[in-house]
């Protein structure tokens, strides 16, 4: 099925907290590095829940300077068209795409009701 959940993310001020907090809480674990984008998580702070901790491969980051907040990113072929139909349909682009073409690229928007979505794909 196209367009699926493929990633979670929590992000927030003080990452390596978080990280604790859901170890914790849930039995996580974290591979813990970097992102494809600086406006996701600062660099060093953000891990990775690999799938077969978690259910769905999600990661924790952030730093002092991001807001924190709750995303999921939805799988599509090509995050710019994605971005495009849903400023189109009346949504905000809030950054994107951004990463790596061909292994990772990632973008977010906001929905007419101002809710933060992420979009992935190879392009």
């Amino acid at each position: 099925m196209a367009n699926q959940v493929v990633h979670f993310e929590i992000i927030g001020t003080t990452p390596a907290r978080l990280r604790e907090y859901y170890g914790e809480l849930f039995g996580w674990t974290f591979d813990v590095g970097d992102t494809v984008s600086g406006a996701v998580s600062e660099p060093g702070e953000y891990g990775f829940v690999p799938d077969s901790v978690a259910g769905l491969n999600g990661g924790i980051g952030g730093g002092p300077s991001l807001q924190p907040k709750l995303l999921f990113y939805v799988g599509v072929d090509d995050v710019e068209a994605a971005l495009v139909e849903a400023e189109a349909l009346g949504g905000h682009r809030v950054f994107g795409p951004d990463g790596v073409p061909g292994k990772l690229v990632v973008g977010q928007f906001t929905d007419p009701e101002g809710n933060l979505i992420g979009l992935a794909g190879p392009q």
